[in-house]
């Protein structure tokens, strides 16, 4: 059992919602449960109302109980190892694959694979994400960096910290885009409403994308280049979103609009989104590795049937 001790700096509408912020790596529903089994108390009295408002200046106890690390077991699941050595690895991550087990999920993860592929694998991220760097979201295809010893996992975290990596993403979002290049820098923060959501809040960290059009596909859609400067959760998916251009497929922000879009577009089953290349420098030899994944078939194929239309319209 773990106490963490808060003291509000001004008044809170919901205790639950505070607890969210200073105890993000727990969820809304998690932290709810907490506070009805009588693990929460405000001042000297125990709260068992998520609902309740906190004035300024009051203590708040949290006892947190022990979470019972997961088991993993490897498994033999195809991942495609595009380049390892016995520092790292850069894998190919199809989409739908969690990169790490997380509440409800113990089993079918990329972590679980390279249990199976990968003989060693930094421990630094814990005994439930051994190796893993960064992330990538279940849905996201394409490219990760896996750390396989300590030494490694801190070189790339700090390059990736200090903005040395240098990532290219594919999207395929929703309308047409007339500026060849721009740039979205807007802070980006946990959305208090939606747990599962991040969203653009002056309270957030500070978020920068840079965007090339490739092509549009009038009046349909377009396709991007992002260059994320930042590491944000959900980054480019939010920077998209508050351009109104959310990415196909992204039903959390906006990419299945039901009467504007096509049903082409309505039945992309994720958000159609790749990592399609990443660039560092190898932290024991310092030399500068560059990797590509080709896009995948499911927006390979997208991206055909767009065009198809897109020819059919201007053809006379």
């Amino acid at each position: 059992m773990e106490t963490a001790r808060f003291i509000t700096q001004q008044p809170e509408n919901r205790l639950d919602l505070f607890l969210t912020k200073v105890l993000p790596q727990f969820s809304r529903e998690f932290l709810q449960k907490l506070i009805k089994g009588g693990q929460v108390t405000v001042g000297d009295k125990l709260w068992t109302k998520p609902s309740k408002n906190l004035a300024a200046g009051i203590e708040v106890i949290v006892e947190v109980p022990d979470v019972k690390p997961l088991e993993l077991l490897p498994e033999f699941l195809p991942i495609p190892i595009v380049y390892e050595d016995e520092d790292l690895a850069v894998i190919d991550k199809p989409a739908g694959m969690s990169v790490h087990p997380g509440a409800g999920q113990s089993t079918g993860t990329l972590v679980n694979a390279l249990l199976h592929h990968i003989k060693d694998l930094s421990g630094i991220g814990g005994v439930e994400r051994p190796g893993i760097v960064h992330r990538l979201d279940k849905e996201t295809s394409g490219l990760i960096v896996i750390a396989k010893n300590d030494f490694t996992h801190q070189a790339l975290s700090e390059q990736f910290a200090g903005r040395a990596v240098k990532k290219t993403y594919i999207a395929i979002a929703h309308g047409v885009i007339k500026r060849e290049e721009f740039t979205v820098d807007v802070p980006i923060g946990r959305d208090t409403r939606h747990r599962k959501r991040m969203t653009v809040t002056p309270q957030g960290r500070m978020a920068i994308t840079d965007f090339q059009v490739v092509k549009n596909y009038y009046p349909h859609a377009c396709l991007l280049y992002c260059h994320p400067m930042t590491g944000r959760t959900h980054q480019i998916r939010v920077h998209l979103s508050v351009q109104s251009h959310p990415i196909v497929g992204d039903k959390l922000y906006g990419g299945n609009p039901q009467r504007k879009s096509i049903e082409l577009l309505r039945e992309f089953p994720r958000h159609a989104l790749h990592a399609h290349a990443i660039k560092f420098k190898h932290p024991r030899t310092g030399r500068t590795l560059g990797f590509d994944s080709p896009i995948p078939e499911d927006m390979e194929r997208l991206m055909e049937e767009l065009e198809r239309l897109n020819t059919a319209k201007y053809r006379v």
